[in-house]
């Protein structure tokens, strides 16, 4: 059951891959994604800890 659930819940998120916006939106969608990313303690240690099997 669980695995149709999974299945189906992955076949509505590939099916929306059109969203629409408003202009006001979309401007600032686009200017989200071109900002620098803010600082975030938790990436920052995650991308400097070593990995377990190195």
């Amino acid at each position: 059951m669980i695995e149709t659930a999974c299945r189906e819940a992955e076949a509505v998120l590939l099916y929306r891959r059109l969203f629409r916006l408003d202009n006001d939106k979309f401007q600032q969608f686009l200017e989200l994604l071109d900002a620098p990313p803010s600082a975030n303690e938790n990436i920052r240690k995650l991308l400097t800890t070593k990995a377990p099997w190195d």
